[in-house]
């Protein structure tokens, strides 16, 4: 298992350069392990996606069905108190949004707070950095 952030779940419905990453990722790291508010930021990729002309028609329904399939696969870390006081705590050491400190603090709960050797998988650059500075194996290694 694996934490996926919604930055490396969207290549999974979407046809992007990092699908390949991604869909290879996903095969070697079983279930994927996400943040409550997961799907409604692969919600929100998706319709910007749609206002701005980069997914239309049969290919934003094709997208919102994978989406749905991935949502059912997937384990969701629940929005605790634990995850608020530890996103909290996260934004005094990490520059990262809401969101992102939202996510950190997900993974952190998900890894009971030991995250050497644990996969977290994203390709946001900033919360990249704040994962492997918090101790997580972050993946894919170089998405340059």
């Amino acid at each position: 298992m694996s934490f996926w952030d919604s930055s490396a779940l969207i290549p999974l419905v979407v046809d992007e350069p990092a699908s390949p990453t991604a869909r290879r990722l996903l095969r070697g790291h079983g279930t994927p392990v996400v943040w409550w508010g997961s799907l409604v930021e692969c919600c929100s990729a998706l319709e910007r996606r749609r206002r701005a002309g980069l997914l239309k028609g049969a290919w934003k329904r094709q997208a919102e069905q994978s989406l749905n399939q991935l949502a059912a696969a997937w384990a969701e870390i629940q929005p605790t108190g634990s995850v608020r006081e530890r996103a909290r705590r996260l934004l005094s050491s990490h520059d990262l949004s809401a969101a992102d400190a939202l996510q950190l603090a997900a993974a952190l709960v998900w890894a009971e707070e030991r995250p050497s050797g644990r996969a977290f998988v994203c390709l946001d650059e900033r919360l990249r950095e704040a994962a492997r500075k918090d101790g997580f194996l972050v993946l894919p290694e170089d998405i340059g």
